[in-house]
């Protein structure tokens, strides 16, 4: 997402006339990430109403913590991540090197009173990364700061890298991917929570990150939902290139094949991912998909659809379990609603906010 990313190839990039770059296909390998963003963050709330619309902060400060120094709140803020709040002097005093912007805006707007927030945390020598749709670089004040001080803008919605075209071909290591009924439904808390029990049981894993608060959690990633549609596949293979045999890349998931408006990126992201293991994510009181009128797919519909699809870029694929958020549901019901799950699909179900994903860990060490 950031417009300092590049994916890089001995070569010259080709451009379209809207300024895309497009690189030749070729082996993964032959691509890297360099787009790092610079922790620790100072967590930007601006005036946002609540904790919803700070949900981008709060999912850093939830898998991150270590990587939060502090947030700035304006004076009619109503949002509180838990953490110091500071002053951005403070902030760079004790070493912030990101303003990360970490609320919403409706419409996805930049307010203008925060301009003179963000360009002071540039003068004060911190780069600041957002994700809104209106880019930062569309700013001049804040484009010359930036340069002023040899500091980032760091869009997680815009990209003007290059990415390679998928090719399908076989590369070592292990991958896993989370996939859903619908949008919103856990992929990314679960591919986080199965990458930190990976970890602790001593696997060699990384988590890789496809979205924007992904990205901003774990320092590094790929916006997928920014990148031209023929090369979701292969920009997803160069995030995940071949690696040791037993090294897993646990991928975080987008939208969903049966949602009418996502399901070419998660198509994309499937076969760009390769994935030997893949868990489903559900919701089990929604009835319809987010923003529109289709009915929620069954679980056995997804797994079937993914299997099959899948199975183009790895034969060998197969569903490891069943991630349930059973946050409206009391204790009780949700007890009984993923031993339901357990009993139907012959597989591990979870809440890995309630449950942790121990199962699913051992089903995947069995298995591999």
């Amino acid at each position: 997402m950031q417009h300092q990313s590049r994916w890089s190839k001995l070569g010259a990039p080709r451009s379209d006339p809207a300024g895309h770059k497009y690189i030749p296909n070729g082996p993964p390998e032959q691509y890297a990430l360099s787009m790092q963003i610079p922790t620790p963050y100072l967590i930007f709330l601006g005036n946002a109403p609540d904790d919803l619309a700070a949900k981008t902060g709060q999912g850093i400060v939830d898998w991150r913590p270590e990587h939060c120094l502090g947030q700035l709140r304006l004076a009619h803020c109503r949002a509180d991540l838990g953490i110091p709040d500071c002053t951005l002097a403070e902030a760079a005093t004790a070493g912030a090197r990101t303003l990360v912007i970490g609320t919403v805006s409706p419409g996805g707007d930049l307010p203008g009173e925060w301009l003179p927030v963000l360009k002071e945390a540039l003068d004060l020598g911190m780069n600041v990364a957002s994700g809104m749709h209106v880019a930062l670089r569309s700013f001049d004040v804040l484009v010359e700061a930036a340069a002023s001080q040899a500091t980032q803008l760091f869009d997680l919605r815009h990209s003007d890298a290059a990415y390679p075209t998928g090719n399908g071909l076989p590369r070592s290591g292990r991958r896993l991917l989370t996939v859903g009924t619908d949008c919103g439904v856990g992929k990314k808390y679960t591919a986080l929570a199965l990458h930190r029990a990976m970890r602790a049981a001593g696997f060699n894993a990384d988590f890789r990150a496809t979205g924007q608060t992904g990205i901003l959690i774990s320092g590094s990633g790929i916006p997928i939902d920014a990148i031209v549609a023929d090369f979701v596949s292969g920009a997803t293979e160069a995030l995940t290139p071949a690696n040791q045999p037993d090294h897993w890349d646990v991928i975080e998931g987008q939208g969903s094949l049966f949602h009418p408006s996502f399901a070419g990126v998660s198509l994309g992201l499937l076969h760009g991912s390769q994935p030997d293991a893949y868990v489903v994510c559900h919701e089990p009181t929604r009835t319809t998909l987010r923003n529109v009128s289709a009915p929620v797919p069954s679980i056995d519909e997804v797994i079937e659809a993914t299997t099959s699809l899948g199975r183009l870029t790895n034969p060998k694929i197969q569903c490891v379990g069943i991630s349930a958020n059973t946050q409206a549901l009391g204790t009780s019901e949700a007890a009984e609603y993923l031993r339901e799950l357990r009993e139907r699909y012959r597989r591990p179900a979870c809440d890995p906010m309630r449950d942790g994903v121990g199962d699913m860990l051992e089903q995947i060490k069995r298995d591999y």
